[in-house]
């Protein structure tokens, strides 16, 4: 599956981010990138996921408790689903997200999840309150990136800063320097819990200075809520 025209101008998402999402497509920098992708598709781009705004109707504001932050869909056939780190059932696992499960697994002993299904599909936690959010929301297909810096991280830069101002403490995962530049975007008092650690990339899941593998994240954060009797 990849991104139609029909579907790059379907804009609906759950209530809560509706205001946010509009307000951006109805910018001059929102138009832009519309026109950018549509003259794309009109020459033969093969753009994933099929449904770019996925995170933001599978999870709305008002259940947002944590946020995972990834950078850009998959670019290969058949893996992006528009969930950060998710892949459709039956899909291999891609490294970053083997490790991901490892860490749960070594963190909290819970086993990988069945295969095919859900396999890597991540929207069991999309629908439980886990915003699984790219800060780019498209890819061409085997072009890691390429639509990095067309418009996409205004919407997305908006998306956290409601999360982070709202008036309930949520978990911020921030994983590799990208999504870690995304710190200044939450309040340091609004009592969130912010996590870094290396990106779960097999380039660096073991190095320094954090490692992703032992970073603790999922059982920090289980403690947290239960902390705010949540």
């Amino acid at each position: 599956m990849q991104l139609t025209s029909e579907a790059l101008h379907d804009h609906q998402v759950a209530a809560g981010w509706q205001a946010t999402v509009d307000q951006f497509f109805d910018s001059p920098k929102g138009q832009q990138l519309s026109q950018y992708l549509q003259q794309r598709l009109d020459a033969g781009a093969v753009i994933f996921p099929p449904e770019p705004l996925r995170a933001l109707r599978l999870t709305p504001p008002e259940s947002v408790r944590v946020v995972i932050l990834g950078q850009d869909p998959y670019h290969g056939r058949g893996q992006a689903e528009g969930l950060a780190f998710s892949v459709a059932p039956g899909v291999r696992l891609p490294p970053s997200l083997q490790n991901i499960f490892k860490e749960m697994q070594r963190d909290l002993g819970v086993p990988f999840p069945p295969f095919p299904d859900p396999g890597g599909s991540l929207v069991k936690w999309a629908t439980h309150g886990v915003l699984l959010l790219n800060t780019c929301l498209t890819v061409e297909e085997g072009q890691a990136a390429s639509h990095s810096g067309k418009g996409w991280e205004l919407l997305t830069d908006a998306i956290i800063r409601q999360v982070a101002e709202g008036d309930k403490p949520v978990v911020f995962m921030l994983w590799g320097s990208h999504a870690q530049s995304k710190r200044a975007l939450i309040p340091q008092d609004r009592g969130h819990l912010v996590l870094t650690s290396n990106h779960p990339s097999p380039l660096s899941a073991l190095r320094p200075p954090v490692p992703f593998i032992g970073n603790g994240h999922f059982s920090q954060a289980q403690a947290f809520r239960k902390q705010l009797g949540l």
